[in-house]
């Protein structure tokens, strides 16, 4: 990492929180070279309190850690982008996030799941569905999506909404694994759409 620039701000650097899985911006924080060194080193995100003067760990009293994932910096190496997996709500009011906001979930889990799962097909721990799939081949693979689709047709034609939703799921996720065996990732799907979706 390039040598930050403390000096800016009179020995502190912004740290924008952000949850790795969700992208959802949780809080802003500051960091002195300590604080940052701290956070390094321990793998849990430490600031610098400006109103107490001293190092914080945030969680050190309700453990409500900040796992910390990736840590960059800003194109003037004076702002940092902390990419997080909290533990519990973020805020002191007990909220998600700082800014009242819900930590949900959005389209981007797709992205995690498929990190997931690829890490599985690196891994292919013996009790794995998804080590399963893969073994199996690519014809498989391939039935499965054909299964699943049908699947969902019939839910949305004569099922339930619920069942709909779970089984429009099985379908994304064998296709999530499909793509994986074809060295493609569902980013691809997402830019095609963008491409044909003109206003």
């Amino acid at each position: 990492m390039a040598n930050l620039n403390f000096q800016k701000l009179g020995g502190l650097i912004p740290a924008i929180i952000q949850d790795a899985q969700t992208k959802n911006v949780l809080m802003l924080g500051f960091m002195n070279q300590e604080a940052y060194d701290k956070t390094v080193a321990d793998g849990k995100v430490t600031f610098f309190s400006r109103t107490k003067n001293r190092l914080w760990t945030k969680g050190e009293e309700s453990g409500n850690f900040l796992n910390v994932v990736s840590i960059e910096e800003d194109c003037d190496n004076d702002t940092l982008l902390i990419k997080v997996r909290p533990v519990g709500p973020v805020c002191h009011n007990g909220t998600d996030t700082c800014f009242g906001t819900e930590n949900k979930r959005g389209i981007e889990f797709l992205s995690y799941l498929q990190d997931f799962i690829i890490k599985r097909h690196e891994e292919m721990p013996e009790d794995s569905y998804t080590t399963l799939l893969f073994k199996k081949g690519l014809n498989r693979m391939a039935q499965k999506v054909g299964e699943e689709a049908v699947e969902t047709v019939i839910e949305a034609t004569n099922g339930s909404d619920t069942r709909l939703i779970y089984e429009a799921s099985d379908l994304i996720y064998h296709l999530i694994v499909l793509l994986t065996a074809k060295g493609h990732r569902i980013e691809e799907l997402s830019a095609e759409l963008a491409r044909r979706h003109k206003v």
